[in-house]
């Protein structure tokens, strides 16, 4: 699709150009999507210790809840980008948002089954949706607003995305992690363990109830509001013309560190209530481990408020390359320290986190013009590395432990690193 202002243009541009003359009150939609998405998803954090400790996991086997989350953005992406092409960007996010909402509702009959697969699942269905509203809303708080000021503006916009993550971990920390069970699942069986699992998952089924409701609310606001973006059609392309891009260093480059960026970025929030608890390090209990995650997630807010303005006085590439230089240091002497150094400063890797994912989409994506939606498509499947990484990372921590672990996230950086100088100049169009 293509965004066309509701007024004539003045200046002669391609309508795809054109910014919208509500552009003000559309922002505030997709502000709102990025919350939502944001904070589902770094709900996992908090669900992660609390699976592993009913099924008695090892740390791989409780990664594969982030490697069911994520690999619906390898599945869903770029059908998601089909849909936008063909129904617009205001309807394919009413779509997402239903998705999530029936997802939400899969918890209910995965708690009944007491049964591990089916949570995942439901995670799976929950991701699907919020791959097809990130999908939306990626490339759309581009288009609102100036070219020059898309790499501020969307990271403006991940700021509420870091809201999100640093206000449900809080309370998904005290709804699910303050009810972690007293009893060991491991000395029970049959039909005994099936009832145990399904009265302490009840907890999370409540908290996804909640979340489905607030999901269909929003949901009705967006197709109320749908009308307030004029939008043309573009041209129809075969959906596997999308990977066409791949054939352009700069995006494949970029995409490939979305993809590490995301694992990266999963795996440390994945293992912090676990890390926090190792009597080397905070020796806290879960519940008070899971209340720290938000300072995780809350650093990589007050990141991209930062990192907002900075980008408006640096080059992108440049402050990119300075993050994952900062984040690798931080995994270095947390890995290498113990007590408050070591835990503070894993949690102290989300403040430079924050500028990193808008500005390698928004780096990658220079110059695609009308086919931003599909470059967004294929980014999406990039965040696939948070079902990869994490999982690697969660095999190191079971084979090395959680300290020398910390590598592998610790590589991911490097490349994003590499990708921060190349980039480091605006693309010649």
């Amino acid at each position: 699709m293509q965004i066309e202002s509701s007024t004539a243009p003045s200046n002669g541009a391609p309508a795809s150009h054109q910014v919208p003359a509500n552009a003000a009150s559309l922002q505030t939609f997709v502000f709102a999507l990025f919350f939502i998405f944001g904070g589902i998803t770094s709900l996992n954090d908090v669900i992660i210790p609390k699976l592993k400790d009913l099924f008695t996991l090892s740390y791989a086997q409780a990664m594969l809840v982030q490697s069911a989350f994520f690999a619906a953005y390898f599945i869903v992406s770029i059908p998601a980008a089909a849909i936008v092409r063909r129904i617009g960007y205001m309807r394919t996010a009413v779509v997402g948002l239903l998705t999530m909402t029936a997802g939400c509702l899969l918890f209910i009959p995965a708690s009944s089954s007491g049964m591990f697969a089916t949570f995942l699942i439901a995670l799976f269905v929950l991701a699907a949706g919020i791959t097809i509203v990130q999908v939306v809303a990626n490339p759309l708080i581009s288009l609102l607003g100036a070219p020059q000021t898309a790499h501020s503006r969307l990271t403006f916009a991940q700021a509420f995305n870091s809201l999100g993550t640093t206000v449900f971990p809080y309370v998904g920390a005290i709804l699910i992690l303050g009810s972690l069970a007293t009893v060991d699942p491991a000395t029970l069986s049959g039909a005994a363990l099936d009832a145990f699992r399904a009265e302490e998952t009840r907890v999370v089924v409540q908290t996804y109830i909640g979340l489905a409701i607030a999901l269909v609310i929003v949901a009705a606001l967006v197709w109320h509001n749908r009308k307030k973006l004029v939008e043309t059609p573009a041209p129809k392309v075969s959906i596997l013309k999308a990977f066409e891009l791949l054939r352009q260093p700069r995006f494949a480059f970029g995409a490939a560190c979305i993809f590490l960026y995301v694992g990266a970025e999963v795996a440390v929030g994945s293992v912090i209530v676990n890390y926090l608890m190792e009597s080397n390090v905070l020796a806290l209990s879960a519940e008070e481990a899971g209340k720290h995650v938000p300072l995780y997630w809350g650093g990589a807010m007050v990141g991209r408020f930062i990192g907002a303005a900075l980008l408006r006085m640096f080059s992108p590439g440049k402050v990119l390359a300075c993050a994952a230089a900062m984040t690798i240091t931080l995994l270095l002497v947390s890995a290498n320290t113990t007590g408050m150094v070591s835990g503070w400063s894993l949690l102290a890797v989300g403040l430079f986190n924050s500028i990193m994912f808008p500005t390698i989409f928004s780096l990658a994506c220079e110059g695609l013009k009308e086919r931003a939606a599909e470059g967004s498509g294929l980014i999406c499947m990039a965040i696939v590395g948070g079902a990869i990484v994490p999982l690697i990372t969660g095999h190191a921590a079971d084979a090395v432990g959680l300290k020398m672990a910390l590598a592998v996230p610790a590589i991911c950086y490097a490349v994003i690193l590499c990708f921060g100088v190349f980039a480091r100049r605006p693309r010649a169009l």
